[in-house]
């Protein structure tokens, strides 16, 4: 029961903290998106984060033969884009012009470096059984990040808040998750 809990608590910090951007991108575009034409965006947004969800429990299958601690030095991958994140903090925020399903699927797409970075060796880490649990999580989350997207969606002044300091809150995301896969990897033994 311990081990089942922690897979929980593991992979919900894991998705929180691998969607943050995607979520301020995602209201961002539906913002930008006429609202009969929401649902179509909801469902490429899902399209794309299942098909993130399917690369990473591939590359994880093909890294199967490699011992399960030095998948853990994949913590260098989010530790890279932490990096990256600080330097960028202080620039300007792209605004998004470009709607519909096909954009939101691309766009999904294109954020999702950082969720494969931290899925691969989540999904890794634990065997079989944990990796399907925290796939299930991911999609039980998922439907509150739609949801929650298209609400701020509704708020401008929320989403403002998100793309002011987002950008100030996800370098230190992205350590944390690098040192949560040393952890759940075993690389780092306490």
């Amino acid at each position: 029961m311990h081990s089942i809990l922690n897979v929980v608590v593991v992979a919900i910090v894991a998705y929180l903290g691998t969607m943050l951007d995607n979520f301020i991108a995602f209201a961002a575009q539906l913002l930008v998106t006429e609202p009969v034409h929401h649902r179509k965006v909801s469902w490429a947004q899902l399209t794309g984060f299942v098909t993130l969800l399917l690369l990473a429990g591939g590359v994880g299958s093909i890294l199967a033969p490699i011992p399960t601690r030095w998948i853990g030095l994949l913590c260098f991958g989010p530790w890279a884009l932490g990096v990256h994140a600080w330097r960028q903090r202080n620039a300007p925020v792209k605004k998004q012009f470009r709607r519909g399903a096909t954009s939101t699927f691309i766009l999904t797409l294109a954020l999702g470096g950082d969720n494969i970075a931290v899925w691969v060796p989540l999904l890794r880490a634990a065997g079989v059984w944990h990796g399907v649990l925290t796939v299930m999580v991911f999609l039980v989350l998922e439907i509150p990040f739609i949801k929650g997207a298209q609400s701020i969606a509704q708020r401008p002044r929320a989403l403002e808040w998100g793309r002011h300091y987002g950008p100030q809150i996800i370098p230190y995301v992205y350590c944390g998750l690098g040192l949560l896969i040393l952890i759940e990897c075993r690389t780092l033994a306490f």
